[in-house]
């Protein structure tokens, strides 16, 4: 008996370790687009499959988590309190990644000197994008949080309707408990079937990771990345500070180290840097706060909302190539009207819900509010966006696990001693 525990505590060989398989799968991935560009475009159907094949467990995933969580809860005041708790943090992380953007962009001035005129830049490369800036607004926003009906929200691609549809079941449990108990054992069981399917699909990751990397390498190439370098490296620099110094201290000042937390979800980290989609690793980081010592009530409430309301990633982004775009144009933005941008970028950036691209389409959303903006300019940076999305998803997952942990604290559903024992393994 001995021998079989001693057996099961033995660490797993080096190359069965997912982030291992992971890391090998974006190095091959970014040789075969940068030596076989032509055949390395084909292999994009693996990274969208394997996207696809996790967005279609999300739904379930969120809606049982969130539920049974409510469902467990005495007094649904705490609903309300948690969900206050987790919106206060979010406004103030949100705000405060915005106001980081701009100071950087106005400190290094990354697109001054490069004296870009507008009219030279083709509109064609980023009509999709403004197009779809016409849907972008805070009253479609609010109106797409209700589903057509009660199901059609578990079929559909949206978070947030998933997420209000599951807070009403929720309730309605919680408010028939013994009537509703057979209906809540029954969410409980499907539980463990739903997650064992999750721990199946990322399996898959590696060969998801290596398509979705092998497409982008391929299809824009490395040397685009030097083009312009100067905005990248900011970009990345600036995420890297924000997550070090202001996560890290708010991480240190709740009793947990930032680096020993980054290290608990690297897996999940290297699965967003591949496919540039904090989505792929949702399901996952969800399983791993429980773990983690966070209640299912708090995981199931903040993780799904920040995925719409704490994007610090895509705000540090919009700030930042909101100024940069301004600078390369020899367009002067007054303190006014970058005061504008930020409010705007507050309320827009709201529901971008951790899809690629997405960030983009924010930006040109905000920018197009400003009288006289060069808009065109947003096809300056239309090569390297690729690039930066996994930045913003990368810190967006990052801004996300730290904002749960917090709320868990705040609310006293933490459990310290748990969180402690899992971060120092």
């Amino acid at each position: 008996m001995q021998h079989s525990e001693t057996t099961q505590q033995l660490p797993k060989p080096w190359y069965r370790l997912l982030y291992i398989q992971v890391i090998l799968a974006i190095i091959g991935g970014i040789c075969l687009g940068h030596f076989w560009p032509d055949i390395s475009k084909d292999f994009k159907v693996l990274g969208d499959a394997f996207i696809s094949l996790v967005k279609m467990i999300i739904a379930p995933v969120i809606f049982i988590t969130v539920s049974t969580g409510i469902a467990s809860m005495n007094n649904l005041k705490s609903v309300g309190r948690l969900t206050g708790k987790a919106l206060l943090y979010f406004i103030t992380f949100s705000t405060l990644a915005l106001i980081i953007g701009m100071i950087v962009a106005n400190l290094v001035h990354p697109g001054s000197g490069m004296n870009i005129d507008p009219a030279s830049l083709d509109p064609k490369s980023i009509k999709d994008y403004i197009d779809a800036t016409k849907e972008h607004t805070l009253t479609n926003f609010i109106l797409n949080i209700i589903p057509t009906s009660l199901m059609s929200s578990l079929t559909g691609d949206s978070i947030l309707q998933v997420l209000f549809v599951a807070i009403l079941f929720g309730v309605g449990l919680s408010l028939t408990q013994e009537k509703s108990k057979p209906v809540t054992d029954f969410l409980h069981a499907l539980s463990h079937p739903i997650f064992k399917i999750v721990d199946l699909l990322m399996r898959l990751a590696p060969i998801g990771a290596f398509g979705a990397m092998a497409f982008t390498v391929g299809k824009y190439g490395l040397a685009v990345l030097w083009n312009l370098a100067g905005l990248v490296a900011t970009f990345y620099l600036t995420a890297i500070v924000f997550i070090v110094v202001i996560l890290g201290l708010v991480a240190r000042y709740n009793g947990f180290s930032i680096f020993k937390l980054l290290r608990y979800i690297k897996e999940e980290l290297f699965l967003v840097l591949a496919t540039s989609s904090s989505e792929s690793a949702l399901p996952n980081l969800m399983r791993k706060l429980e773990k983690i010592g966070c209640s299912k009530q708090v995981v199931g409430l903040v993780v799904p909302t920040g995925y719409s309301f704490n994007l610090d990633g895509t705000n540090i982004y919009m700030t930042l190539a909101a100024l940069f775009i301004a600078q390369a144009c020899n367009f002067p933005l007054s303190i006014e009207q970058q005061i504008m941008i930020l409010l705007i970028a507050m309320l827009s950036s709201k529901g971008s819900a951790g899809v690629t691209g997405a960030g983009f389409i924010t930006l040109a959303a905000t920018l197009a509010v400003v009288k006289g903006f060069p808009v065109q300019g947003i096809a300056l940076i239309l090569g390297v966006d690729k690039f930066m999305s996994e930045c913003r998803a990368l810190t967006n997952f990052i801004g996300n696990a730290v904002a749960t942990i917090v709320v868990a604290k705040w609310d006293n559903q933490l459990d310290k001693e748990q969180l402690s024992k899992e971060l120092n393994t």
